[in-house]
């Protein structure tokens, strides 16, 4: 069962590419917002892993995702003008493509920086190396069009892999995901629906409760479940979360709520209590 639960969803690798995140400058929220936008569209997030700016870090990480056969990897930072980004070096690197020039990818940096000489913002439009760098893709790679920022996103197929590089700043890597990724994403994921919900259980212990939850995992494979324990007042609480996986969202439904009789039947005979979180999902 859980090789069948491989086949239906699509896989996808979130590579967070700077060495602001990794020596804690800066937040990662950008590997969060795409994993929850790639999970609310049935995708299974395999791997978020951060890398420096280095090529070498970054073509290994990526070639590993071709190594293990995932279906998208997605790429945030390094693509705008400055030395360090250097991620579509990376992405060439891994994938046996030189960087070529773009002549899209130039129009939309052209039309960009035009568009921001005539509103006063910079002193001028001239197309500087630094700023053709940004047009300078993977061969065969397209330019996917930044509304907010300069430098374009990049769409890549390497064998069977799909490469999608967005820049680092949130709002253009929001922008660029929601206008151009999620609509090829809806077209050629497989279609799976999910539905999450929320126990909460009091008085039980995570490891008391544990091999309990191993025996549902076991009967319901296409259910995540996952405890997440925690101590007030000497009384020990888990909070339950639990995620289904099924072709229709009434099947989804229906399975949560088999799984949660269950749990309701385990948790009252170890002498606990349990109930749904205040405006947890149902």
């Amino acid at each position: 069962m859980r090789s069948v639960e491989r086949m239906i969803q699509t896989s996808f690798d979130i590579i967070s590419i700077g060495y602001e995140l990794l020596d804690g400058r800066v937040l990662n929220t950008n590997a969060k917002w795409l994993a929850e936008q790639i999970s609310s569209l049935g995708g299974k997030v395999c791997r978020i892993v951060v890398v420096g700016d280095q090529v070498e870090e970054i073509s290994s990480v990526i070639r590993d995702s071709f190594r293990r056969k995932i279906d998208w990897v997605i790429t945030t930072g390094g693509l705008g003008p400055t030395y360090d980004d250097i991620t579509l070096q990376g992405v060439a690197k891994a994938a046996n493509r030189k960087l070529v020039l773009n002549r899209r990818a130039l129009e939309m940096i052209k039309k960009k920086y035009l568009e921001l000489f005539e509103k006063g913002l910079i002193d001028s439009p001239e197309l500087t190396p630094h700023r053709i760098k940004m047009a300078m893709l993977p061969r065969g790679a397209e330019p996917l069009e930044n509304e907010v920022g300069s430098a374009p996103g990049v769409l890549l197929k390497s064998g069977k892999t799909r490469i999608v590089c967005l820049p680092g700043v949130p709002s253009e890597l929001e922008n660029i995901f929601t206008k151009r990724v999620k609509p090829l994403l809806e077209k050629s994921m497989k279609k799976i629906c999910t539905a999450d919900r929320w126990l909460l259980i009091i008085g039980v212990p995570e490891s008391t409760l544990a091999p309990k939850i191993d025996e549902v995992k076991t009967k319901f494979p296409q259910v995540y479940v996952k405890s997440h324990p925690k101590r007030e007042e000497e009384k020990s609480i888990i909070n339950l979360y639990m995620r289904a996986l099924a072709k229709t969202p009434s099947k989804c439904h229906k399975t949560l709520n088999d799984v949660e009789k269950i749990i309701i039947r385990l948790v009252e005979e170890l002498g606990g209590t349990i109930s749904r979180p205040e405006g947890a999902p149902t």
